[in-house]
């Protein structure tokens, strides 16, 4: 295993900092953790996440089109120097950061949306819900419109070669010389 105090060198990230990246580091990466959670995609959906934001240190954002609960937290085992007090016994996923995903770098973290209020969560949802009603109408009016542009007349119905228009009389039939035959219709 490596040795927590051992330099973490990489020159791209160090820049002009000498020695250890760790030495430096203010352990951002061990003072929260996010979870993702559901896509919202209903006004009871963006609810349950505006419940989320009403409690302390909590933060919803969006990356990469996948939502995401904050919950800023310090780890039990960070040191007061910011080093790590079980580094040798530390879970995997801490194993993973490396220098190329550490958040020491700070700056824009790409988020999508950041949401730290039940406030700026609601309006966000009440403006999404209301922009996805209003496709959803102007869907149903297109689907709408092209029914009624292709919508045939009625099929009437043929009985021995006779078109029946439903009202119970028959129209007239040509009888092949051009002459037109009304036939009876037998009431019952």
């Amino acid at each position: 295993m490596s040795d927590p105090n051992s330099a973490i060198q990489n020159p791209k990230s160090v820049g002009s900092m000498s020695g250890c990246l760790c030495d430096s580091c203010a352990a951002l990466c061990c003072r929260y953790f996010a979870l993702p959670i559901d896509n919202p995609e209903s006004k009871k959906d963006f609810d349950n996440i505006r419940w989320y934001l009403v409690h302390e240190n909590v933060v919803v954002f969006v990356e990469k089109k996948q939502w995401y609960i904050g919950i800023m937290n310090r780890c039990k085992n960070l040191q007061t120097d910011n080093r790590c007090g079980i580094y040798e016994t530390r879970p995997a996923i801490c194993r993973s950061y490396s220098t190329d995903n550490c958040d020491y770098h700070g700056g824009d973290y790409g988020y999508e949306r950041l949401f730290t209020s039940a406030e700026g969560l609601w309006t966000y949802a009440l403006e999404v819900l209301r922009e996805e009603r209003a496709k959803q109408r102007k869907k149903k009016s297109r689907v709408k419109k092209r029914r009624h542009s292709t919508r045939q007349p009625p099929k009437r119905l043929r009985l021995n070669g006779v078109n029946h228009n439903g009202n119970g009389s028959t129209p007239a039939k040509s009888n092949g010389n051009h002459r037109t035959i009304q036939l009876p219709t037998l009431r019952g």
